[in-house]
């Protein structure tokens, strides 16, 4: 061996021992941190607003200096999202936290799918005795919440303040003088056309806060048998007077969703708001908001009061939690729900305690708020926790916005919600009715592909990893390949774990009857699911449109994107600082400048409509409330995002040209034009054609930008594409062997779709 190939071996021997060393250290950290710990620590996930949550940390930290031995863990999460997350990680791997918090509508869905405990016995009868029943959430007989606060309801807040500047001493005790009051409270301070204070803001564009003045006409959402009520004259006359708020009275924005009417009242640009018990500690805190309270107003032409659906927030329990840990989690839920805690919440935040004794502390019942609370909340009805209600409220949003719309009549949305209501139960419960007992050749056929499947993964675990692994790979030394087949395991490992096994996982749902009832019960049912997706209508609308999104897009990204490169390709000066800027787009995270455009675009307030009316005297456009605008503006914001992208490859790919070319045009008399279609499209094409594949498959795919412009596919569902669509099936419905099967049917269309353009385009050929 020579001296330059034996210090080469020594050189590659010490970096195999510096990387063997750092894997060791890497292991005895993990193993002293694991193992070394003796405390146990619980996971709690919770969608508590901020007052709440300095409120519970507060508490934990409390906790914790009791038990030293315990560690409490919370993890913040919205509402749906707290919920899909549970579901996810109860529901498919047995795993999740040892305490959810929420309101006791997930009930219905968390035991249909098996994924919380029954509590009855795990608390003694007097120890229940001391909540309100209204705070213990019962479902099938068994105790599924214990919960901490009762109410999570709906009543009339007003800033006092407002109110006596145009001499109003009390609030509105009728919905005509909720009318007749928004009225002198709407106001164009400055003359200029602009209304910069409204009456009322709410969100209402979802069903949820439409309630109250439907069941103030007598309507509600489901008889005694999770039956559908939807289609009936009190819905046609609540959908009459909330569009005649708007349309008619002029008492509330053209346009406004729950953070528009949330910031409108607490900055003081608006008199009115109707909003839950989880929003006032932060009114209460607002130096621009003289904070007042008071129960929803009377219906004079039916005689009955609005009724806000009520529910109850608390703690379920992880049917997986056994033995001592068992006994630790319940001794946290039980100090959570405790006297002490409770009242800290309702001292603070002015909720209603469930504890009885809570309530009759002098701190509590004399509190004007949390006694208007409860007085409104005794005129309110028990929001259905059964998993009906999830179908009903997808149902009714849709209608209830396309009324608004204009592109519907009350009567039409009544009974269109219905309609769609009866249909999106049916899904719900999709599935079950299959007999395990019958004859299946395709379940049969799906079993045996599986075992040829892992037949294959076996084998070629063996050849390309095992084999090499011992025997070494031909040409390099032994101990070098196997160090680098080791080094090269954890990746491996990693993408099995994360893409193989998901995608397979997938591919098997497809054929399967899970759902709602059937998540842990589900069987093999062969092409049925594939079946649904071929025949739904929606399939076919959606696609054309999610065509339509993708085409527009990507033509858009491609032209722009080549015509800054070429820009920037060009002595240019602060061509550098230029470059940033335009990048900017595709650095920040989507969902940023998503929810920004979204602003802009708002009818009365975004920069867009502001420019068009002040800039070109032109009316402003309603971008959000028509499907057509909403979806033209997502497809503005997504152009906006996806240039950048773009505008890099194909900077790249210019400055990879060799200007010899271009000088050699130019003295042959080439024109630019000439030298742009002749020299730069054919040598750039090696270079866009792969990344306008990436461009078409991310814009098709692409989730984000259309769910949060449109806020989740409004108006009416209209504004959707596939991928989005399917999300909601999954999540809202439980519909997981459709949406697996749809999924699949959206992989193969890009798989295939990509693998023809690319051979169409011989886009590997080179140029030369």
């Amino acid at each position: 061996m020579s001296t330059r190939q034996k210090i080469s071996s020594v050189r590659t021997h010490r970096h195999m021992a510096q990387h063997i060393c750092l894997y060791v250290i890497i292991l005895l950290t993990l193993a002293s941190s694991t193992f070394g710990s003796e405390k146990t620590t619980l996971h709690l996930w919770h969608p508590m607003p901020a007052p709440s949550r300095a409120v519970l940390n507060e508490l934990v930290a409390e906790y914790e200096s009791q038990h030293p031995d315990i560690q409490v863990h919370l993890l913040y999460k919205e509402n749906e999202e707290v919920r899909m997350a549970y579901m996810s990680a109860t529901g498919f791997t047995e795993g999740g936290p040892d305490l959810l918090y929420g309101p006791s509508d997930f009930t219905g869905a968390l035991v249909e799918m098996d994924i919380v405990k029954p509590l009855e016995n795990l608390f003694t009868e007097e120890e229940l005795a001391a909540f309100d029943p209204k705070g213990l959430t019962w479902y099938k007989d068994h105790l599924y919440q214990i919960g901490d606060e009762l109410g999570n309801h709906l009543a009339l807040v007003y800033n006092k303040r407002l109110f006596a500047e145009v001499g109003l001493d009390r609030p509105p005790e009728t919905l005509q003088e909720l009318v007749e009051f928004g009225k002198k409270l709407t106001l164009d301070k400055n003359d200029d056309g602009i209304i910069d204070q409204y009456g009322l803001v709410w969100n209402f564009t979802e069903p949820f806060f439409f309630m109250p003045f439907y069941a103030s006409y007598g309507g509600w959402v489901m008889d005694k048998d999770q039956n559908p009520t939807l289609d009936n004259e009190a819905a046609v006359k609540a959908f009459k007077f909330v569009r005649d708020m708007r349309d008619v009275h002029g008492i509330i924005p053209t346009e406004c969703d729950y953070d528009i009417a949330d910031s409108k009242f607490n900055t003081g640009t608006a008199a009115m708001l109707i909003n839950g018990a989880w929003s006032w500690a932060k009114y209460m805190e607002s130096p621009k908001v003289d904070f007042g309270l008071a129960v929803l107003p009377i219906n004079e032409e039916t005689g009955l009061y609005p009724a806000p659906m009520i529910a109850t927030k608390g703690y379920y329990l992880n049917p997986y939690v056994k033995g001592k840990r068992l006994e630790q989690v319940l001794d946290l839920m039980k100090f959570l729900t405790g006297p002490e805690a409770q009242f800290q919440y309702a001292s603070r935040l002015a909720t209603i305690p469930t504890r009885l004794e809570v309530r009759e502390h002098p701190d509590i019942a004399g509190n004007p708020i949390i006694q208007t609370s409860i007085e409104q909340v005794s005129r309110g009805q028990a929001m259905p926790i059964s998993p009906q209600m999830r179908a009903i409220w997808d149902a009714m949003r849709p209608a209830y916005q396309n009324v608004l719309g204009g592109s519907m009549s009350p009567e039409e949305g009544a009974a269109y919600q219905q309609r769609l209501a009866e249909q999106k139960v049916a899904e719900l419960f999709e599935g079950q009715d299959y007999d395990p007992d019958a004859f299946n050749i395709t379940a049969i056929l799906v079993y045996l592909a599986g075992v040829i499947l892992v037949v294959w993964a076996l084998y070629k675990l063996i050849v390309f990893f095992l084999l090499p692994l011992i025997r070494g790979i031909p040409g390099v030394q032994v101990k070098e390949s196997r160090f680098g087949v080791l080094m090269v395991a954890p990746a491996a490992l990693f993408i099995f774990g994360v893409v193989v096994y998901p995608f397979f996982y997938n591919l098997i749902i497809s054929f399967s009857n899970m759902g709602l009832t059937t998540v842990n019960d589900w069987r093999i049912i062969g092409l049925s699911q594939y079946g649904k997706v071929l025949t739904d209508s929606q399939f076919y609308h959606f696609f054309i449109k999610t065509i339509i999104w993708t085409v527009v897009n990507v033509s858009f990204h491609v032209f722009f994107g080549v015509l800054l490169a070429l820009l920037l390709n060009r002595p240019l000066p602060g061509k550098g600082i230029i470059r940033v800027l335009l990048i900017l787009p595709w650095a920040v995270p989507s969902y940023i400048p998503a929810l920004t455009w979204r602003g802009m675009f708002n009818i009365d307030y975004g920069a867009i409509n502001i420019i068009l009316r002040n800039v070109f005297g032109l009316e402003p456009i309603s971008w959000l409330i028509d499907p057509t605008n909403a979806f033209i503006a997502a497809i503005i914001t997504n152009v906006w995002l996806g240039i950048p992208f773009m505008m890099i490859i194909a900077l790249g790919g210019l400055q990879s040209i060799p200007q010899e070319l271009y000088e050699a045009a130019s003295i042959d008399g080439a024109s630019p034009w000439q030298q742009f279609k002749k020299i730069t499209l054919p040598l750039l094409k090696p270079v866009m054609i792969p990344a306008i594949t990436l461009g078409i498959v991310w814009t098709f795919n692409n989730i984000n930008v259309v769910w949060l412009v449109s806020n989740g596919g409004q108006p009416g569902d209209q504004t959707h594409i596939l991928v989005s669509f399917v999300y909601r099936a999954a999540f809202n419905l439980y519909r997981y062997g459709y949406a697996a099967a749809f999924s699949f049917m959206i992989f193969l269309m890009l798989a295939l779709f990509s693998v023809k353009f690319m051979q169409k385009t011989k886009a590997t050929e080179t140029a030369y």
